[in-house]
């Protein structure tokens, strides 16, 4: 494992119970820096916690990312158990059910919509000022390919993941000259957990349009979110990286 330096960095990684969002953590707290995960699922919080605080500082925020409130409470819990923010990942989501755009319910549009795009967007706005006060920060949002090619029966994810790379773009060029970069992943499918939400067919479907045969590993991810988080990334920003074992075209 290469050492990306992150030493002293306070971060916050939405989603970071589990899947991507753990292995974020986990590379973060092996470069030195201390983690805040925020998620819904205490449980698996308190798991997390356990098996990373061996690696160096993490926090716990049990939190609902779709609610201002919840978002407010966490950033103010986290800076003063950190004493700052750095760093932020935007990694928490869902996939949603597969079916066709017209036979697609409306009620969990309408849920991953809110879930993958319009929490990244209120987690970034209640961020950004204190990221301003320091003058310095990351902002890493975690889109997919899906953003960029559209995935068949999964319409409200690719649209929602669409967005990420807009909200991204917008946001990278208004903080331009700040200090605070502002770059999305994206990934092809990582097996993880978020698979349990998908049907086989499409899972196989997926797997199908990666040249190279094979899933992302969600350490592989880090590694790339590491870097983006770090000061060695000093001149990229709205940018998209895909890490897609070949399967991106543009």
């Amino acid at each position: 494992m290469n050492q990306i330096d992150l030493q002293g960095r306070k971060a916050v990684i939405t989603g970071g119970a589990r899947g991507i969002g753990y292995a974020i953590a986990k590379r973060f707290l092996q470069s030195e820096a201390q983690v805040a995960l925020w998620d819904m699922d205490g449980e698996r919080l308190a798991q997390a916690a356990s098996e990373l605080s061996v690696l160096g500082v993490v926090h716990t925020e049990k939190m609902d990312v779709t609610r201002e409130a919840d978002i407010a409470s966490a950033l103010a819990n986290t800076i003063g158990a950190l004493g700052g923010l750095d760093i932020v990942v935007n990694n928490a989501g869902i996939t949603g059910p597969n079916a066709m755009t017209w036979e697609y319910p409306v009620a969990d549009f309408r849920n991953v919509i809110e879930i993958d795009l319009i929490a990244v967007f209120l987690v970034c706005r209640a961020v950004v000022p204190e990221l301003l006060k320091n003058g310095y920060g990351r902002i890493v949002n975690i889109a997919s390919m899906a953003a960029k090619d559209g995935n068949a029966n999964a319409a409200a994810y690719s649209a929602a993941k669409a967005g990420v790379v807009g909200l991204t773009k917008s946001l990278g060029k208004e903080l331009a000259g700040k200090g605070i970069l502002v770059n999305a992943v994206a990934p092809a499918a990582a097996k993880t957990e978020i698979f349990d939400q998908m049907s086989q067919s499409h899972i196989d479907w997926m797997l199908s349009r990666i040249p190279m045969g094979r899933f992302v590993e969600v350490d592989e991810i880090a590694a790339l979110v590491t870097w983006l988080s770090s000061e060695d990334c000093s001149f990229s920003t709205g940018a998209v990286y895909d890490i897609s074992g070949g399967r991106a075209t543009y």
